[in-house]
């Protein structure tokens, strides 16, 4: 139902076609996770930088295309005028490349990076799609896929094993991630779904504040812009520490 509202605070308005396709990628959130694949690189023993742009390609592909289109595909939250056919499309090419991309390190590296290479395939198609009764699409197996498992994965691609460090550090990006999922979820539904927004806060000197809606979702997104722009410039900072004493 419409709702006269962007559908997100980064979505851009028109109807040429490219605006969909941009809002399609989610860039600030795309950028948010792929610090995490960041982060998980910048703290392993040695950084390989060959192999960190490979997997920040492979996630792009997995996660800012693939999964994406198949959420797009699922219940069309952004409202794209994407034909269904281009979606599957995308979503399939994206998908196989990076599942490609984790075969070719697992073929030079350890076997054991086919488990993440599987588990990434799956979480992607059974989170996005919402198959089995969306025992996959929750706030918890969000923060874990989207936080913690960029890091982990990162972390081993570059060192071939897991560390206290890289756990401890995944714990972190899960709660970091599961913060923007709480801070989101009550913003999207406000901008996808809510018709009308009214209320007030009455002071305790009499004073009445009346919300509206971009009284209540105003908070939350600027909150969600700066932490957003700061694990990106914290992940930049990280890997470029790293970089100058290696």
């Amino acid at each position: 139902m419409a709702t006269g509202k962007s559908p997100a605070f980064y979505a851009l308005p028109g109807t040429k076609g490219w605006q969909d396709y941009l809002n399609l990628l989610h860039v600030p959130y795309t950028l948010w996770h792929l610090s995490y694949v960041v982060l998980g690189a910048a703290i392993s023993p040695a950084v390989h930088l060959d192999r960190l742009l490979g997997t920040l390609l492979a996630f792009f592909l997995a996660v800012g295309i693939a999964s994406h289109c198949l959420d797009e595909l699922n219940d069309r939250p952004l409202g794209t005028k994407i034909p269904s056919v281009v979606l599957v499309s995308l979503a399939v090419v994206s998908l196989a490349g990076a599942v490609a991309l984790g075969v070719v390190a697992g073929i030079a590296g350890s076997p054991w990076m086919f488990a993440f290479v599987a588990f990434g395939g799956f979480i992607v198609v059974f989170y996005n799609l919402g198959i089995w009764h969306n025992r996959f699409h929750t706030d918890l197996w969000f923060a874990f896929s989207w936080g913690a498992f960029p890091v982990l994965t990162s972390y081993w691609v570059n060192a071939s094993r897991l560390d206290v460090s890289a756990v401890l550090l995944a714990v972190g990006c899960f709660f970091l991630t599961l913060a923007q999922r709480t801070l989101s979820t009550p913003v999207r539904t406000i901008r996808r779904k809510a018709i009308n927004v009214e209320g007030f806060i009455e002071l305790a000197n009499g004073e009445r504040l009346n919300l509206d809606r971009e009284r209540i979702i105003s908070v939350p997104e600027r909150a969600l812009v700066l932490l957003g722009a700061a694990i990106v410039v914290l992940a930049a900072g990280f890997l470029t520490f790293r970089l100058q004493i290696q």
